[in-house]
C-alpha cells in the first residue's frame, strides 16, 4: 500500500498532523529517532487557539483534568483579560508529555502507527513522489511518499535535505530548566526578576514536584545538554537565590539559549515544514507548541484534500502564506517579550509606559490575542464581516430544528468543512443548494444560533481548521467561487474511506 504522507518527528505537531491526515483519508506514517518518548515537558500547557484547535477535534476530553487560567502578561507586564469581552485564558501546568500521550493514544485509535528508534537521514525528491532514507533497528532503508513533512525540530534533518534556507538569530544568553521531585519551593509562576538582568522561574507541579528555570546571564550562550548536571543547576539557582536544592531529585535537565530561526519556505515541492522545523524559538509560555499545532491543524486538510484530488496544488501554497507570516510574527512577538522579560533595571521606563497602556481595553485585547492566538487572522478574501479571515468562536452554540444544542467546535470533530444557515431565513435553501455539490466534503448545518453574538450572521463557512472562509451577510465573493477555491472542483470523484 503506497504512503500518502511521511511525517518525521513523533513530538506533539508531527502526532497531531498525522491524526489530521488519517481524518482526511490519507494513508500516513510517522517515524521518530527517540526508542521512546521522552517523557521530557518543556512546554507547560498551551494557549487557548491551540486548546480550541484540540477541542475542534474532540481531544480536550483526552487530557483528563488540567487547568485553565489567564496567561495575563506579555514579558512580564500584566494586564487585565476581565476587561475583554472574550475568554483569553489558556491551558496551565498541563505537562507536554501528557498532550504527546493523548495524541499517541489517539493515533493507536486510529490505526495509525508511530515507527520509533527510525532515524531519518536524508529526502530525495523524485518527479512523482520523495524517498526517504532511513536508520533504524534493522539496519538502512528507503521508504517512499508521495510528500514528506519535517517536524523534527529546530535542527530538522529535512529542513537540510531540502535544502530549505532559514533565518538565524544567535543566542546571547543561556538558560537552564529542570522538573524536580523531593522539594518544596517558593511559587514563582510568571517568574521574578532580580537585579541585573536576572530571573528564576517556579511553577509547582504537584506535591513536592515543581519546574525550574534558572536565567543567569552569565551562564553561557551555547552548552552542550548533554554536559549539563544537577550540581551546576543547583549552584546556579543557589547563586540568585540564596535557596539549596541539592537534596532533590531532578527527573529531567535541559540546557537551552535564547537562539531563533525561521525557515525561508514552509513548503518546497513534495517537502513541508511544521512546527519547530519551521519556526523555532526560545522557550516561552509554550508559544512555539501552540503555534505547530495550529500549524497542523493547517496543514493537515489541504495535503489531505489535494492528495485525494479533490483540490488543485494550489491550496497547498495557501499553508506557506498563511503560516509562514505567523512564524514572523511569532519571532518577533518572542523577542520582545524576552526582551521585557529578562532586561535588567533599564528597562523599567518601557515596562511602565507599557502597563498604562494595558489599562486600557483596545491594548490589552491587542497584546491578549497575541499571547492567546487569538489574534491570528488570515487574508480570506474581500468582505467586511469581523468573523471574515478569523476564527469561528467554538464555543458558540446551535439550536438544531429537533431542539438538540451543539457548540460550533462540536461541528468540525471530522475535520471537514462546515456551512452553517440560519433557520428560517429566505436564502438559507437557496445557499443549501448552491453547496449541494461540495456535499463530500462540506457539511450543511441549518440551525439557530443560541449564542447572540452570531446572530448577524445569516449563513457562515467554517474551513476545517476553524476559520471563516465567507459569510453572509459580509462577504464580498460568492459561495461558489469560495467554495470551489477552498475545496476543489464541485462534484469531484471521492470515495469514502479510501486512503491517498
Amino acid at each position: 500500500m503506497e504512503t500518502g504522507v511521511i511525517i518525521v518527528g513523533a513530538g506533539p505537531v508531527g502526532l497531531m498532523l498525522a491524526g489530521e491526515l488519517h481524518l482526511g483519508g490519507v494513508n500516513v506514517t510517522v517515524f521518530d529517532k527517540l526508542p521512546a518518548p521522552s517523557g521530557e515537558s518543556r512546554a507547560l500547557g498551551f494557549n487557548r487557539r491551540a486548546a480550541e484547535t484540540l477541542d475542534q477535534r474532540g481531544l480536550l476530553a483526552g487530557l483528563g483534568a488540567f487547568r485553565w487560567g489567564p496567561m495575563g502578561h506579555f514579558g512580564g507586564v500584566r494586564f487585565d483579560l476581565g476587561m475583554l469581552e472574550e475568554d483569553h485564558s489558556g491551558v496551565l501546568g498541563l505537562s507536554q508529555a501528557r498532550t504527546e500521550d493523548m495524541l499517541a493514544a489517539r493515533l493507536t485509535e486510529l490505526g495509525v502507527v508511530v515507527h520509533r528508534g527510525v532515524e531519518v537521514t536524508g529526502v530525495r525528491e523524485e518527479s512523482d513522489g520523495v524517498v526517504v532514507t532511513c536508520q533504524g533497528p534493522e539496519g538502512p532503508g528507503e521508504h517512499r511518499a508521495r510528500y514528506v513533512v519535517g517536524c523534527d525540530g529546530p535542527h530538522s534533518t529535512v529542513r537540510a535535505a531540502a535544502d530549505i534556507p532559514a533565518r538565524h538569530w544567535e543566542a546571547t544568553r543561556g538558560m537552564y530548566t529542570a522538573e524536580l521531585t523531593g522539594i518544596t519551593l517558593r511559587p514563582r509562576p510568571i517568574g521574578e526578576r532580580l537585579p541585573g538582568g536576572h530571573m528564576v522561574v517556579c511553577t509547582p507541579l504537584g506535591e513536592g514536584r515543581c519546574r525550574i528555570v534558572v536565567h543567569d546571564k552569565d551562564l553561557p550562550p551555547h552548552q552542550d545538554p548533554a554536559t549539563l548536571t544537577f550540581p551546576q543547576i543547583a549552584d546556579a539557582w543557589q547563586k540568585l537565590t540564596g535557596e539549596d536544592i541539592r537534596h532533590a531529585s531532578a527527573q529531567w535537565m535541559w540546557a537551552c539559549n535564547n537562539a531563533a530561526a525561521l525557515a525561508t519556505e514552509y513548503r518546497r515541492g513534495r517537502v513541508l515544514l511544521a512546527g519547530d522545523a519551521a519556526h523555532a524559538m526560545p522557550p516561552l509560555a509554550a508559544w512555539g507548541l501552540s503555534a505547530g499545532l495550529q500549524d497542523a491543524a493547517n496543514l493537515g486538510w489541504k495535503l489531505a484534500a489535494h492528495l485525494a484530488g479533490r483540490a488543485p496544488e494550489h491550496l497547498l501554497d495557501t499553508y506557506h502564506g498563511e503560516r509562514h507570516p505567523v512564524g514572523e510574527q511569532l519571532i518577533r512577538n518572542a523577542q520582545a517579550a524576552s526582551m521585557l522579560y529578562l532586561g535588567d533595571a533599564a528597562m523599567d521606563p518601557l515596562r511602565g509606559v507599557l502597563g498604562e497602556l494595558m489599562e486600557h481595553k483596545e491594548a490589552a485585547g491587542q497584546l491578549a490575542g497575541i499571547v492567546s492566538g487569538l489574534g491570528i487572522g488570515y487574508d480570506l478574501g474581500p468582505g467586511e464581516h469581523p468573523l471574515l479571515g478569523r476564527r469561528m468562536p467554538p464555543q458558540q452554540e446551535l439550536t438544531r430544528p429537533e431542539g438538540t444544542r451543539t457548540r460550533v467546535a462540536e461541528l468540525l470533530h471530522s475535520a471537514r468543512g462546515v456551512l452553517i444557515l440560519t433557520e428560517g431565513t429566505a436564502a438559507a435553501d437557496k445557499t443549501a443548494r448552491l453547496a449541494a455539490d461540495w456535499s463530500d466534503r462540506v457539511d450543511v448545518v441549518t440551525a439557530t444560533w443560541t449564542t447572540k453574538a452570531a446572530t448577524a450572521t445569516e449563513a457562515v463557512l467554517i474551513r476545517p481548521d476553524g476559520y471563516v472562509a465567507w459569510t453572509a451577510p459580509g462577504s464580498d465573493r460568492d459561495l461558489t467561487d469560495v467554495l470551489g477555491h477552498w475545496f476543489g472542483t464541485p462534484g469531484a470523484t471521492h470515495r469514502t474511506g479510501a486512503r491517498a
